[in-house]
């Protein structure tokens, strides 16, 4: 049985005015616009939310608003913790814990790459020390550190409230033995991976193309359906998205550049801007990528009505 519902998972990014403030008020409408036409499973401050960007003021004021959005529309939080400090991830997770939330993304420190001792030690504290909420680890190569299927298997046997995963490689191999190792957790993968696994074994949507909802939901059920015939169609269609993106990627962006260009095409007030340091990509750019979607993949795109 698995610890987690199969379902689409997505992230909800930030909007930050010109002097770097938070646009609680768009924030809210995308978050209500995704339940609405989406998914209910909904995040805040992954890679692509800039978690690893805000302080701890801007941390607790999002979350703040994110959960009271959420709970006015019947979905619970899930709230990313990403920090070079073991000390505060407990502390968020524990002020977090306070307001009722106990859904939890969390990611290794990536100061240096942990060991294998440190690697169990980091999970013993986080999800020992709240037995009584649900942890999704969210595996990426920018922690120094990725967790393989096998310690999955042992980690999931020595936490039951480790209930997810969230991988972002599309390694056929890796991914058959996540499927196989770890079979308790609810892997969730991203379009490609998803398409490619899901004809073998139960696993979870995590979206990135999320202009298309509707499409997103096909994938979803093609799935668990295992239809092929869908399953490819869509894959051919995901192809069209990165074939699209690469332009933009020379030299690469953070991960958070990319997803406010979908965050903006489903809501034209989005601002395209980054925390500093990072960059963004730049109107034009975003004015060539959301013509050329609108040319080539149609129906993964929202009217402009």
């Amino acid at each position: 049985m698995k610890r987690y519902p199969q379902c689409i998972m997505a992230t909800c990014c930030v909007p930050w005015d010109e002097q770097g403030g938070f646009m609680e008020v768009v924030f809210r409408r995308g978050v209500r616009n995704a339940i609405r036409d989406g998914t209910p499973h909904l995040y805040i401050f992954g890679t692509a939310g800039e978690g690893y960007a805000v302080t701890d003021h801007q941390f607790f004021e999002i979350v703040t608003a994110f959960a009271d959005e959420m709970r006015q529309n019947d979905a619970e939080p899930m709230v990313g913790v990403i920090h070079l400090s073991l000390g505060t991830i407990l502390e968020r997770i524990s002020r977090c814990h306070e307001m009722g939330i106990r859904d939890y993304q969390i990611s290794l420190p990536s100061w240096g790459a942990l060991s294998e001792r440190e690697l169990y030690s980091f999970f013993g504290e986080v999800c020992g020390r709240f037995p009584d909420c649900r942890f999704l680890h969210y595996n990426l190569p920018r922690t120094k550190r990725i967790v393989t299927p096998e310690e999955y298997g042992r980690l999931s046997a020595e936490h039951p409230n480790l209930v997810a995963t969230k991988n972002s490689n599309d390694s056929f191999s890796t991914t058959a033995r996540l499927l196989e190792l770890a079979p308790e957790l609810q892997h969730f993968l991203g379009e490609t991976g998803f398409a490619y696994a899901s004809q073998f074994a139960e696993c979870g949507l995590l979206a990135s193309l999320v202009t298309g909802w509707r499409e997103l939901q096909r994938l979803l059920d093609a799935g668990r359906n295992r239809d092929l015939a869908v399953l490819a169609e869509i894959a051919g269609d995901v192809r069209v998205y990165f074939d699209q993106l690469r332009f933009l990627m020379d030299p690469p962006l953070i991960d958070g550049a990319y997803d406010k260009m979908f965050a903006r095409i489903q809501d034209p007030e989005f601002p395209l801007r980054l925390l500093p340091p990072y960059e963004s990509v730049s109107e034009e750019q975003f004015q060539q990528f959301e013509s050329s979607l609108r040319e080539r993949v149609p129906h993964w795109m929202p009217s402009r009505d």
